[in-house]
């Protein structure tokens, strides 16, 4: 049979002749093969979890799916999220729970922003069920029926150190995605033509995502390894590889290939570059504007610039103010409630394919919930905008459970990844262009209080240039800070002033690209002597990238300012002095500096 005969023996109805089933039989065994022989050749690999889902490929691949082979990138395609890093997966999230939230973010995008025909399909490990964030997902895509989405469910029982809690129980795990509100289907994973069936029939369904429940056995077709505990993540030895091929080889039938069928071609185009606000910042100099509420303004603005800005928050809208944001963009904000994993995964599928700008919003404390997904991004090389508010003791009364003081460590870490740390509303709403222009992810960190504005609606600001905000010919120190350390860094100079105390104010605006070339140039117009403040902890934040960026500059000598031991409730002006950050405090070390 040819590849164009097999294709066209496909029944739109789910019912494929005996011609097609033994192709996709033999597929499957070809994919069980191709896994064995690159996990022998690697000395790696997981070929006995390959086999236990190679049915279930070879249908999806070669039988259900709409997607054009010669273009994996196509904005019509079908989209598969898998563990495996391949072209035509989208993301490679690993067995780790990550899947199912970014396969949400696409049928969401599909959905309702494309409001397109491709679907969205996404298998999971049984192992992975045990993972928080796949019921954050079930959740979500209950809650908003994403139709377009298939889940399936590759129960073989086995993990990594043995058996799973569940082990093999179809029942369970067919009562649990429909107590989610799925529509549920369960299947032998094995068998070609009832995985045909359900696939056509969850295509069917409206208002409800589909959930398939296939039972397979991991390692199957696969001697003495099939249902065998020990053999995760394990390759087989090249002479019983060799064993084990031939006697799959024996059950192969066919040369046979299968075309997929090509996809409808209904998605809009989709233009996300070279964006600029419609105006200049509205503030004057002197304005008192908190920057998370400026972040709001400016996201909402920003939504009439491009109509592919979309902004996801955890249900904390009205003090993130991304609530401004829904308020005139409804049709494009994405409420996630209290699932922040899930927040990210929706985020960073929604980006997929340069299909939305994606801004997701929280208090900055609660986005340590979830690195892990925030690495997965990193790893996919994703273009996401994650806006973290209520940073450092300035969360005053909110209590320390949402002072974030750990976050810039955090992002800091993450490869590629651009920080913002803007100090007015003018720079907070150059920092959210900039960010929706710029590759690979962001963080901006925003802060509760009120600050003055300091910058002029016409100022520029670009990635990685520091502001040298306060200088004089006569400046004995460089003071560093960002944010609301930045204010009592000038309230600082106008103190010292009057002692006739001169010192240079740098505002960062950006921790990472760090202006390593101001920071050093400016030290050395002040005999080497830098007091970084910070509103942060002292382990990874602004402090230790100053510490990195002159270490190789031997008369320079940086001193911490930074929130030392646990906080506690009180007002933000009295949290500031209380951990040595504010104007009095930087007014004393630089004396102190000065002396030594």
């Amino acid at each position: 049979m040819s590849d164009s005969e097999a294709s066209s023996a496909m029944a739109e109805e789910g019912k494929p002749d005996e011609q097609t089933l033994q192709v996709l039989r033999d597929l499957a065994n070809r994919l069980r093969i191709h896994s064995i022989k690159v996990a022998c050749t690697s000395g790696s690999g997981h070929p006995t979890s390959c086999s236990s889902a190679a049915e279930i490929m070879s249908v999806l691949f070669f039988y259900t799916m709409r997607y054009r082979q010669s273009d994996p990138e196509n904005p019509d395609n079908d989209r598969l999220v898998l563990s495996k890093r391949l072209s035509f997966v989208d993301v490679a999230t690993g067995w780790f729970g990550q899947g199912l939230g970014a396969a949400c973010g696409m049928a969401y995008t599909g959905r309702y922003f494309d409001k397109a025909s491709y679907r969205v399909f996404c298998l999971l490990g049984d192992g992975e069920t045990s993972e928080g964030s796949v019921w954050e997902a079930m959740t979500f895509a209950s809650y908003y029926n994403l139709d377009n989405l298939v889940v399936i469910f590759d129960v073989n029982r086995l993990g990594q150190g043995g058996t799973l809690p569940v082990e093999d129980c179809i029942e369970i795990y067919q009562k649990r995605c429909e107590a989610f509100g799925w529509n549920t289907y369960v299947v032998d994973g094995r068998d070609v033509e009832a995985l045909c069936q359900v696939f056509w029939q969850a295509a069917q369904v409206k208002g409800k995502p589909t959930a398939v429940v296939a039972k397979t056995f991991k390692g199957r077709g696969m001697p003495n390894v099939e249902d065998a505990e020990s053999w995760y993540g394990k390759p087989v030895s090249k002479e019983r590889a060799d064993v084990i091929i031939k006697l799959i080889e024996s059950q192969i039938q066919t040369n046979s290939n299968l075309v997929p069928k090509p996809p409808i071609e209904d998605s809009p185009q989709v233009s996300i570059t070279d964006i600029k606000m419609i105006s200049l910042p509205a503030y004057e100099i002197g304005d008192r504007v908190a920057t998370r509420k400026a972040c709001g303004l400016a996201l909402a603005k920003l939504g009439y610039a491009n109509d592919r800005v979309v902004v996801l928050d955890g249900d904390t809208k009205n003090a993130t103010f991304s609530e401004i944001f829904k308020k005139e963009h409804p049709e494009r904000f994405i409420d996630c409630f209290l699932a922040e994993q899930n927040m990210v995964n929706v985020a960073l599928g929604c980006a997929i394919r340069g299909r939305t700008i994606a801004f997701a919003s929280t208090f900055a404390t609660f986005l340590t919930r979830a690195f892990s997904q925030l690495r997965l991004g990193a790893t996919c090389e994703s273009s996401i905008c994650l806006i973290g508010s209520h940073c450092g003791v300035t969360a005053g009364e909110d209590s320390p459970s949402q002072m974030a003081l750990e976050d810039l460590a955090m992002f800091r870490t993450i490869p590629n990844c651009t920080i913002f740390y803007p100090s007015d509303a003018v720079s907070t709403e150059n920092a959210v262009c900039l960010a929706a222009n710029t590759r690979g992810m962001c963080f901006i960190r925003t802060s509760q209080p009120e600050t003055p504005v300091i910058y002029s609606p016409q100022e520029t600001f670009k990635i990685g240039r520091a502001k040298v905000v306060r200088q004089s010919v006569n400046d004995k120190v460089t003071v560093i800070g960002a944010g609301v350390t930045l204010h009592e860094a000038l309230l600082a100079a106008d103190g010292l002033s009057k002692e006739g105390i001169f010192i240079r104010v740098i505002d960062l605006f950006t921790i990472k690209p760090l202006d390593t070339a101001t920071i050093i140039s400016s030290a050395r117009v002040t005999g080497g002597l830098i007091i970084t403040v910070e509103d942060h902890c002292p382990e990874g934040g602004l402090g230790e990238a100053v510490c990195a960026a002159v270490a190789m500059e031997p008369d320079i000598v940086v001193h911490q300012l930074a929130v030392a031991g646990v906080p506690r409730s009180r007002k933000p002006s009295e949290l500031l002095d209380v951990f040595g950050i504010s104007a009095r405090h930087i007014m004393v070390s630089v004396k102190c500096v000065l002396k030594s």
